[in-house]
This record gives structure tokens, C-alpha cells and sequence, in this order.
């Protein structure tokens, strides 16, 4: 999943997801509001066509916002790859 950083700095972090979908997204954004760290996290999927949705995460605290994401990343990948049907 190829990303690209828009803006960054201690506390936020917007990003945009290169060919994901709402799925995806939806669960992340999930993930990131549960977590006691983040103040806010949401993305904005743009126009279908023309724009690859951004993403946005304001934390709380000294919280990294970028090792968050991709600890959070690596909890969802685990959850879907321990699935038994």
C-alpha cells in the first residue's frame, strides 16, 4: 500500500493512501479513534475519480503520530491474518 506523507509534525500527521478504499479506511479510522491517544483522526476520500483519499491524525501528548499509525496498521493486518473459516 503505497503511501505518501502530505504533512507532518510532532503531534499530526496527513497522509495520502494510494488505491484504498473505504474499507480499509473505515477501519483504520476505527482503530485510530479507539486508541486513548489520539485526539482525532478521520479521512477525506476527495473526488472518485481525481483523488486519492487523505488521511488525518491529531494525538494527544508526546504520542508519535506515524508509529502509531503503523503499530495500528500491524494490529489490523494481524487480526484479518489470524481469520479461520
Amino acid at each position: 500500500m503505497p503511501v505518501k506523507v502530505l504533512a507532518r509534525d510532532a503531534n499530526e500527521l496527513k497522509v495520502r493512501f494510494i488505491g484504498e478504499s473505504h474499507t480499509s479506511l473505515q477501519a483504520l479510522r476505527e482503530a485510530l479513534n479507539n486508541d486513548k491517544n489520539v485526539e482525532y483522526a478521520n479521512y477525506f476520500p476527495g473526488h472518485p475519480d481525481l483523488d486519492e483519499p487523505e488521511f488525518f491524525i491529531r494525538t494527544l501528548k508526546k504520542t508519535d503520530p506515524a508509529d502509531l499509525l503503523m503499530k495500528l496498521v500491524a494490529e489490523i493486518k494481524a487480526d484479518f491474518g489470524s481469520l479461520k473459516i
